[in-house]
Formats: C-alpha cells, sequence, structure tokens
C-alpha cells in the first residue's frame, strides 16, 4: 500500500489530506468555483462551508483511498484534492481519481506537476504495474486531460455504475510501466522553466512532447 507522505515539486507539494490544516484553503478555494466542476464527481457541490469540512474530513479518514491536498509552493495554499484509488498492491493496479482544481489552478504547471509527481512515486518509489484513469464517458474535458497526460483510451464499460441516480458509461484509460520512462522525460522536458516564456506561455505542448518520445524506438 503507498504510504501517506509529502511528494514535493519544483511549482507544488502534495501532503496527505488532513482535514485540520487543510480544509480552511480548500473551502475557500472551492467556495469561488464554478459549481458546474462538481458534475461528473460523486459529491454534489456543498450548500454550506461545514458542508465541505464535512467531505474533507471523511475523505482524509478514508482507509481504502489515499487523499492529497496540492499546495500551491507561491501562494503555500491548499488548492486542489485527488486521491489514489481501487489500491490492488497484489496486481501492481491503481488509479488516479476524484480529482478537483479550484478554477484558478486549473491548466497550470502546478496542476500538471501534482499528476506528474503521483504517477512517478507510482511506478519509480512502488513499483506498480499499471496507472489507471476513469471516468464518465460524457466528461470530455477528464477524457482530454487524460489524453494530455498520456494515458491511453482502453474502451468504454456500459452502465458500468450509477452516480447521482444516472447510469454511467466509463471510460477506461491506462498508463503502464513500459511507457513510463518516456513519459517521464515528457513530462521533466514540460515542467523545466525553459519551456516557459517571460509571459508564462509553454514553448512546447505537453501532448507534442509525450507523442514524440513515444515514437521513438524503446
Amino acid at each position: 500500500m503507498p504510504p501517506r507522505q509529502v511528494l514535493l515539486g519544483r511549482y507544488c507539494r502534495l501532503e496527505p489530506l488532513d482535514a485540520a490544516k487543510h480544509a480552511k484553503d480548500l473551502v475557500d478555494a472551492y467556495r469561488e468555483t464554478d459549481r458546474s466542476s462538481w458534475r461528473y464527481l460523486f459529491s454534489e457541490p456543498f450548500e454550506s462551508d461545514s458542508g465541505c469540512e464535512r467531505w474533507l474530513a471523511g475523505a482524509a479518514a478514508r482507509q481504502h483511498e489515499i487523499f492529497y491536498a496540492l499546495i500551491d509552493l507561491e501562494s503555500e495554499k491548499a488548492v486542489a484534492v485527488m486521491s489514489y484509488m481501487r489500491i490492488d498492491p497484489g496486481h501492481g493496479v491503481i488509479e488516479i481519481g476524484n480529482i478537483h482544481y479550484s478554477d484558478k489552478y486549473k491548466k497550470t504547471r502546478a496542476a500538471t506537476e501534482s499528476m506528474y509527481l503521483l504517477m512517478r512515486h507510482v511506478f519509480e518509489d512502488l513499483g506498480y504495474r499499471r496507472y489507471e484513469w476513469k471516468c464518465d464517458s460524457l466528461n470530455a474535458p477528464s477524457r482530454r486531460a487524460a489524453l494530455r497526460l498520456g494515458f491511453e483510451f482502453e474502451g468504454i464499460f456500459r452502465q458500468h455504475m450509477i452516480v447521482k441516480g444516472l447510469n454511467r458509461d466509463t471510460a477506461w484509460f491506462a498508463i503502464v510501466d513500459k511507457d513510463w520512462p518516456r513519459l517521464r522525460r515528457a513530462y521533466e522536458r514540460w515542467l523545466s522553466p525553459d519551456n516557459f516564456g517571460d509571459d508564462g506561455a509553454q514553448r512546447a505542448r505537453l501532448a507534442d512532447l509525450i507523442a514524440a518520445e513515444m515514437d521513438r524506438p524503446r
């Protein structure tokens, strides 16, 4: 099982979720986040700060999932949560899920780096074989994000579950261990400060860097 430990990057730090430590920042962040961002999550938008705090406390206490708070190193504020879930050490399979960034931190270097840190931890520190991403098949932004991050689309599981009273067809994506060395090179090139101009704009797209690496002979 993954240990509950801090993962440190250049732009962010991932800390095991601690409601006493992170709830205030996350409540503030989600209060200013568009309610539509909750559409495909298992939970609903919270009607009160206390409701959000209770959800965070419950998430932090779960034993079958490991939730992280993303700390933006510039502001030292918690701005997102995500979790390892469906953890199967015996088969070396793990899923990333429950991803919810505050609106301000979507499409940022810290957001991408958080995915890199969790992926690197899975393959290099824990020695897992397979890293999964699943989402509602109708969730186009999540499907685009999975492909951008290097996950390979594997198909649709029809009527996979019931979420918020509705049938959910689930899109499955995965990365396997043999892909990781090339993905790591692409991520590190994208995350390098040299890849960003003075205005903060990226010089090379992550998807293009990943595609170039994947086209190289093993």
